[in-house]
């Protein structure tokens, strides 16, 4: 009984917020703020060619004027979110007066969408926006994928914790991530090699570690990791230019270097430099700051048959050091597809 209070309680208290008991001047009531409306679509030629999407579930919000997905950073101006419907209807309501930028992401679609004008919010404003239209980046069609992008790493493999450490609150619990030191389980399961993963073959949920970190080796010392995506092509097309796209769920005082087919490369094909400071991997989380980076891919890096992608992780002074992926694509060369657009549901 206590817990259905509790939740009452909560509901009561979403309904009546922004409170009317406040009496400074700087918290503006409900008459004094805004609301904003209207629906998200998304336009992806090679899902549907003809077609948008509705943007089910996407996450929609206001913040302060910046680039796409600088809200991740902003910490200094208000912010007002919610999830959108099934069809990507969105209602905002109670908007603090002033000057802001639209922002979402949408699951099950990789990168952010920001409204292109800045929407100035006054008193009393009910603001509706239409069908708003979100081109996800795509350059050609899925070769493979790896992962859910919905900007975490929980649909790979979690471990078991070690039974030493272990936390009975999380045990067959869906946030099993909630465990003290399953980065060393890392390696554990891999104490002489790292990870290799095989597209048509492995399956992310058993064989992809939700975290790429170091491996520990004799005392406090720490070994940089590098893990294998191998897959096969039945043909190259001359002065083709493939993309990689590689969402990272969270950073943590990491760099990610990726290699084609030639891992004693001296020169990474690509590197994000040392990005992240979130620190998921060591405070049991499973996301953190998001990242996304779109790799071009040259014809001439890869071959018809058997194919290697290296990813590296080379700083290895600490076990937190390490990236947890999101999602990764590699799409084929472009292929111009029809377009069109209507509204439909995915």
């Amino acid at each position: 009984m206590g817990g259905c209070k509790s939740s009452d309680q909560v509901m009561m208290e979403k309904q009546n917020w922004p409170y009317d008991f406040a009496l400074s001047e700087d918290f503006q009531k409900t008459e004094q703020r805004g609301c904003i409306s209207g629906r998200l679509l998304v336009r992806d030629r090679y899902i549907i060619e003809d077609e948008d999407l509705y943007a089910a579930s996407a996450y929609i919000g206001l913040a302060l004027p910046g680039e796409a997905g600088s809200w991740q950073r902003e910490c200094k101006g208000y912010q007002f979110w919610c999830q959108a419907d099934a069809d990507g209807s969105f209602y905002i309501k109670n908007i603090v007066t002033g000057n802001y930028n639209l922002y979402a992401w949408v699951p099950g679609f990789i990168g952010d969408y920001r409204f292109d004008a800045t929407l100035t919010i006054s008193s009393g404003d009910d603001i509706y926006l239409g069908d708003l239209v979100f081109e996800p980046p795509r350059d050609g069609p899925t070769m493979w994928e790896i992962g859910i992008p919905d900007r975490s790493a929980a649909e790979f493999y979690v471990p078991d914790p070690n039974p030493n450490y272990v936390n009975r609150l999380f045990i067959n619990h869906p946030d099993r991530f909630r465990q003290y030191g399953l980065w060393e389980r890392y390696a554990e399961l891999y104490p002489d090699r790292d990870l290799v993963y095989t597209i048509g073959e492995s399956n992310y949920a058993t064989d992809w570690f939700y975290a790429q970190v170091t491996r520990r080796s004799d005392g406090d010392t720490y070994q940089p990791t590098t893990w294998q995506i191998r897959f096969s092509l039945d043909a190259v097309p001359p002065n083709s230019t493939y993309k990689f796209r590689v969402a990272l769920a969270s950073s943590a005082n990491a760099e990610l270097q990726v290699r084609f087919n030639d891992e004693a490369r001296a020169v990474p094909h690509f590197t994000t430099g040392l990005i992240g400071r979130d620190n998921a991997i060591a405070r049991h989380g499973i996301r953190g700051l998001y990242f996304l980076f779109s790799v071009d891919v040259r014809g001439a890096w890869l071959v018809r048959g058997t194919n290697t992608i290296y990813l590296k992780q080379p700083r290895n002074q600490s076990p937190f050091q390490g990236v947890m992926y999101d999602y990764l694509r590699l799409e084929g060369p472009c292929v111009v597809p029809a377009a069109n657009s209507s509204p439909k549901a995915n």
